[in-house]
């Protein structure tokens, strides 16, 4: 396996340049690049074929760098962080505006940690910048635990895997998100959550039923404003703006041009890239069609799902209707254009709200 090395110094010179790195943590092996550096970021996406909503967690050596690339640290984020790191936990607190849109997704949260391996800290220590660092696999295949895994999926694209021997766990680290400052655990990992609240007290588990929505193929970021409105609203986790007709299509300009400050959070992906994501996560996909099909309100939105619609004169995809568990009637008369496939889908989110007794006016 020739890419595989314990040469810390040659990471650092690759890293530097702006090339990836295979690293180890006690966890699984990472997929390293220099956060500061956006053409690395993307290779990274590219190298994984990660979906580019998906946000990165960046991996520092010291308690004492976390300042550089966050803007706050919770009381609790901080018990947190004395009673597990180095370790298996990742923390979700506000970044700072000097860490790139593409490492977090657009959003305004980083998530950070410092993994508990004597190879990759002492890369870290010598590094002068932070790295991201999501596992070192294709998009939803196994995380690898040895550096010749990494050697099998990457030899072709990859310099170098830095060799720290055989992973400890094997397992993701545990992510936690604040709310008004409390613990939220947004993905179960290598630290129990019993290990979490004998530090801080009981913690939320989140997103046990997401619901994510999906407009595809809109035009006019000014036609989304309803729809953005209405997501926000009904406590939508994710709103996805999928195969987008023009470049304008990002975070910021999206939220700037609906005139106001949303907390849904918005992501621009590929439509395929998209179901695979729902699939590989058995969140069941509804495709909102105008043609005869089950009624909006004989679906159980209690549970995870995705609803995808469609926008313009041609509605969605055929992919996006293949790919559906079921399709549900979308309650308007007509043809489809951006604006009314936005009322549309309003009246679906509301059924929603009243599945989930939320109550949009105060959401």
């Amino acid at each position: 396996m020739g890419i595989i090395s314990n040469d810390i110094s040659r990471a650092i010179e690759i890293l530097t340049k702006g090339e990836l790195v295979a690293i180890p943590t006690e966890t699984v092996y990472g997929l390293a690049g220099n956060i500061f550096n956006e053409d690395a970021v993307r290779k990274i996406f590219e190298t994984k074929g990660r979906p580019a909503f998906n946000p990165l967690i960046v991996h520092i050596p010291s308690i004492e760098e976390l300042n550089k690339v966050v803007s706050y640290i919770p009381e609790k984020a901080k018990q947190l962080a004395n009673a597990f790191w180095p370790g298996s936990l990742t923390l979700v607190l506000p970044k700072k505006s000097s860490i790139p849109d593409l490492v977090t997704a657009g959003k305004s949260t980083v998530g950070v940690r410092i993994p508990n391996h004597p190879i990759t800290l002492e890369l870290l220590r010598r590094l002068e910048f932070p790295v991201a660092a999501p596992s070192a696999n294709p998009f939803n295949r196994i995380s690898p635990t040895r550096p010749g895994h990494v050697a099998d999926y990457f030899e072709d694209s990859l310099e170098m895997v830095l060799d720290g021997g055989v992973c400890q766990k094997g397992v993701e680290s545990t992510i936690i998100g604040f709310e008004n400052d409390n613990p939220v655990v947004y993905r179960l990992g290598a630290i129990s959550v019993e290990n979490i609240q004998s530090v801080v007290g009981t913690v939320e588990i989140k997103n046990k039923n997401p619901f994510i929505l999906v407009a595809e193929s809109i035009e006019k970021p000014g036609n989304i404003g309803a729809l953005i409105r209405t997501a926000d609203a009904a406590n939508v986790d994710v709103l996805i703006i999928a195969d987008p007709r023009t470049e304008l299509y990002n975070p910021n300009v999206i939220r700037s041009s609906v005139g106001g400050i949303f907390t849904v959070q918005i992501a621009i992906a590929k439509s395929i890239e998209v179901i695979d994501f729902m699939n590989k996560r058995n969140i069941p996909i509804y495709s909102a069609i105008l043609k005869k099909s089950i009624s909006y309100d004989e679906v159980n939105y209690t549970q995870p799902c995705c609803i995808a619609v469609g926008t313009e004169n041609n509605g969605l995809s055929d992919q996006w209707k293949d790919s559906a568990c079921k399709t549900i009637k979308i309650p308007m008369l007509g043809s489809l254009d951006s604006m009314n496939v936005s009322v549309a889908a309003g009246i679906i989110l509301f059924e929603v709200c009243r599945q989930r007794k939320i109550n949009p006016t105060t959401s």
